[in-house]
């Protein structure tokens, strides 16, 4: 009998993994993405308060970090000094740092009430504020946690409508061609022709502004997904184009298929691979988009908290100079474009089967 072969031939998956392996920076990339989603779909778990959750006597707190006291974490008492927003710890005073602590109730998933917290102190007097309190005495790090569900879904949510709408429409100008190809482009032109900025604003102004931020959760996805898919369906188009006229489309249009059938399970499986790789790198313009509105005081409303309307109390530089933890949203907003970015650029090299 022949030995079995040893040596098979790797598949084009196998292929990709392996080269999307060897970029360490790629991988990085979506290790980060990985724990920001995890971290986000357990918000209320791993935040010790709940974003609306206030304290009157401490306003615009510094970072309270645990320190080691034997072989436990300890967090001390904080009091505030003469002068305002100014204080002091008392390191005599600690409360032993606890896990899976009940607290504030949250909603785990969006569906399941819960009061059970990672980790707190579970005393009013011994808080812990990793990364201080804002203007209103609110924990920043719960409140970052809370506004990445927002920021981090809009971008999967607004690149899944946008890129669906754009290669459905890029795919039916691609095929069809003629009068159709020339009414799609056209628009697709129109759209493009605007600077994004402004057409962000424009169309938020048609909406009432006294909305809910659940309305205004849904009104951003909207805007952006709107805006969005011009510029995935002209390049669809292009390789639609080029798609119609391979040997296998023929075959399908010989055998009696209609148009929708040839476009959606012939041609537009055909793009995927360019599809995954720019859907990737264009999630950080959507997460960046609801910033921009949220910032500006026209997306997501307080006290609902997302980081672009949580960089708000930067604006003011006497607040920026002496609180400089009020920027820790910007750098979360920072971190998370860098690490699409990074992936992003992973998955179009180990796409690219012309280089080495």
């Amino acid at each position: 009998m022949s030995e079995p072969a040893t040596n098979l031939p790797l598949s084009p998956r196998q292929i990709f993994w392996r080269r999307l392996r060897a970029r360490r920076a790629a991988m990085a990339g979506g290790v980060i993405l990985g724990l920001l989603y995890l971290t986000a779909l357990l918000a209320g778990f791993v935040a010790p308060y709940h974003y609306e959750t206030d304290d009157r006597d401490r306003f615009f707190h510094p970072p309270i970090l645990p320190k080691l006291d034997g072989l436990r974490l300890v967090v001390p008492r904080w009091e505030q000094k003469e002068g305002q927003f100014i204080y002091a710890a008392i390191a005599s005073d600690t409360k032993p740092l606890r896990f899976l602590v009940k607290g504030d109730k949250y909603k785990l998933f969006a569906l399941i009430p819960c009061q059970t917290h990672l980790f707190s102190t579970g005393e009013k007097t011994h808080p812990i504020y990793l990364l201080g309190t804002d203007q209103f005495g609110r924990c920043v790090f719960s409140r970052i946690l809370y506004g990445s569900q927002i920021s981090l879904s809009i971008g999967l949510l607004g690149i899944t409508l946008s890129f669906t709408f754009g290669m459905l429409n890029g795919g039916i100008s691609g095929y069809f061609g003629g009068h159709v190809d020339t009414v799609i482009m056209r628009v697709c032109e129109l759209i493009m022709s605007i600077p994004s900025l402004y057409l962000i604003l424009a169309l938020r102004n048609t909406f009432p502004s006294n909305i809910s931020s659940t309305q205004a959760y849904a009104m951003i996805i909207v805007i952006l997904s709107f805006i969005g898919w011009a510029s995935m369906a002209r390049v669809v188009r292009g390789m639609a184009l080029s798609l119609r006229e391979r040997q296998f489309v023929l075959a399908a249009r010989a055998l009696g298929a209609t148009p929708w059938r040839i476009i959606t399970r012939h041609i537009l499986p055909s793009t995927f691979s360019y599809v995954i790789v720019a859907a990737t790198l264009s999630v950080p313009y959507y997460i960046l988009g609801e910033v921009v509105l949220s910032y500006l005081a026209v997306g997501i409303q307080e006290p609902q908290a997302s980081w672009g309307n949580m960089l708000t109390a930067a604006q003011n530089t006497e607040h920026l100079r002496s609180y400089p933890w009020l920027l820790a949203p910007g750098a979360a907003i920072f971190i998370t474009v860098l690490a699409f970015n990074f992936l992003g650029d992973g998955l179009r090299d180990a796409a690219d089967t012309k280089s080495q």
